[in-house]
């Protein structure tokens, strides 16, 4: 992964002029260079309106409607959010949908329990030390505790690892390669009466395995604490006792009156939180930072050349249920409308660092970990970095992994790009040398947690990146578009600067990391 910095220069000129040919890049209203501030100085007065007043305004409400617990989809507090979002984008004027779609819940009905009975008996603590993982099932076992290939990221990826696996024993594996559900259902197949996976990164682990269908009890914890079960003879107790029920969430939909219908950028952002705490920064941050874009797109009466529609999605959490629902609910003809989507999810890390989705696929190939970018992603992707060049902020990238609400979009081909500040992924020490903060740290330390509060949001990161978002939103407003194909960053980029190597993380859903 690379730092990005612009340096000013012929190559750098032709390769901007190349992006304004494909389609997807911003529009600029003088010959572009390497640090073009003229497509800049159209969005000026826009950034400016959009302040972080506003958007804490919206992240203090939905701190507030938490009261001290979560924002969680399928509950009456994640109702209310969906009430204050629908409320302002309504007094706004723009036109607003509740889509409603029923879901599988799925929560914790008391504490979890994961203790090392011997040697060294320990009992370690819910929600830091460890914390059962969404669809787990349910299960109150006491047995030797057996690693899958020691060390190795790919523990569990195959069948053929769980050779020889003693049954009736809790298998032990390290985060990493595959999903979690995978390694779940192997270990499951293979006669394991519980599954613990131990991460591969600094901080905690709180996954999900995407749905419904793994029967024994499944947890993710820290790396010390699933490696202090590495010694033989271990024997160790896992309990998860879950609520596993249909519920009804919703999406709110909010686009402008005006703009071609034809040719329509959808702006999302996740609404709800994890059961642990009420979601500030993830992803209350896009949310409210959307919401005020989009109150601020209005008030101003701009009248678009395409139409906006912003997203608040439901059930996120969940396996980005909202958004494969609302895509899913789409005909060929309504999708082929939609010329791009940007997604905003987890902006005010505390540690953070400005990552852009690697659309381009040039820093993180494709594989486990990140998924192809449809033509015009990469315009996009470059589109950001030559606005955080033109202010004179650095930039970085982050896998185009598809487990944010983005991924439903591009499994049908339609471009997308976004940004994000890092979640339970290490800050390197170069990063902290480009961006601040401290290296050796999450870039969230309380990425799924009760201590994820607005006390938890960097305000300087937050302002860095919803003027960002401003910037993307209204010059996309502004364009018609053809569908680029991905672009050589070698020819966009005049100039790299050393950077980081991490990517920020975010295992909210089935891991591949």
């Amino acid at each position: 992964m690379h730092s990005r910095t612009r340096i000013v220069s012929a190559g750098a000129a032709v390769a901007a002029a190349a992006l304004l040919a494909a389609g997807l890049a911003p529009q600029a209203t003088a010959a572009p260079s390497g640090n073009d501030t003229s497509e800049i100085a159209l969005t000026k007065g826009f950034r400016k309106a959009v302040t972080t007043a506003g958007i804490n305004e919206h992240l203090k409400a939905f701190e507030a409607i938490a009261a001290g617990g979560n924002r969680v989809s399928g509950t009456p507090k994640f109702d209310a959010s969906v009430d204050y979002v629908k409320s302002k984008a309504e007094a706004a004027g723009l036109d607003v949908t509740v889509q409603p779609f029923a879901f599988p819940y799925n929560a914790d009905v008391s504490p979890a329990v994961l203790q090392r009975i011997s040697p060294n008996p320990a009992t370690f603590v819910d929600g830091v030390d460890f914390s059962s993982m969404t669809y787990s099932g349910n299960g109150d076992v006491t047995a030797a505790v057996t690693p899958v290939s020691t060390g190795s990221a790919a523990a569990g990826c195959t069948a053929a690892e769980f050779a020889g696996f003693p049954a009736g024993t809790i298998a032990l594996l390290q985060r990493g390669s595959c999903s979690f559900a995978i390694k779940a259902a192997h270990a499951s197949a293979a006669g394991a009466l519980g599954v613990i996976i131990y991460n591969n990164t600094t901080g905690g682990l709180s996954g999900t395995l995407g749905a419904p269908g793994i029967t024994v009890p499944v947890v993710g914890t820290t790396t010390a604490t699933g490696q202090g079960m590495l010694s033989p003879g271990t024997t160790a107790r896992v309990k998860v006792e879950r609520v596993n029920e249909t519920r009804t969430t919703y999406n709110v939909i909010a686009e402008t009156p005006g703009g071609d219908p034809n040719n329509v950028v959808v702006v999302g952002a996740h609404l709800d939180s994890v059961p642990r705490g009420p979601g500030i920064n993830d992803n209350g941050s896009g949310s409210a930072t959307i919401l005020e874009v989009a109150e601020t797109f209005a008030a101003q009466e701009r009248t678009p050349t395409s139409k906006v529609r912003f997203a608040w999605w439901g059930a996120e959490e969940f396996g980005l249920l909202g958004s494969n629902h609302y895509v899913g609910s789409l005909s060929q003809a309504e999708l082929d409308k939609i010329a791009l989507n940007l997604n905003f999810d987890m902006i005010g890390s505390p540690n953070y660092v400005r990552f852009v989705y690697d659309g381009d696929n040039s820093a993180f190939p494709v594989g486990p970990g990140a998924a192809v970018g449809p033509a015009g992603s990469g315009a996009i992707e470059d589109a950001f970095h030559r606005y955080f060049d033109a202010v004179g902020l650095a930039s970085s990238e982050t896998p185009f992994s598809g487990r944010s609400d983005y991924g439903p979009f591009i499994a049908k081909g339609i471009p997308a790009g976004g940004l994000f500040t890092g979640a339970e992924g290490t800050k390197t020490a170069k990063e902290a040398e480009v961006y601040g903060g401290q290296a050796g740290q999450p870039y969230d330390k309380c990425y799924h947690l009760f201590c994820d509060a607005f006390t938890n949001v960097n305000q300087t990161g937050l302002d860095e990146m919803s003027d960002a978002v401003a910037h993307a939103v209204l010059t996309y407003s502004r364009r018609d578009f053809v569908q680029a194909p991905l672009l050589d960053p070698a020819k966009v980029m005049a100039g790299v600067a050393a950077g980081g190597e991490g990517g920020g993380l975010h295992e909210d859903h089935e891991d591949a990391s």
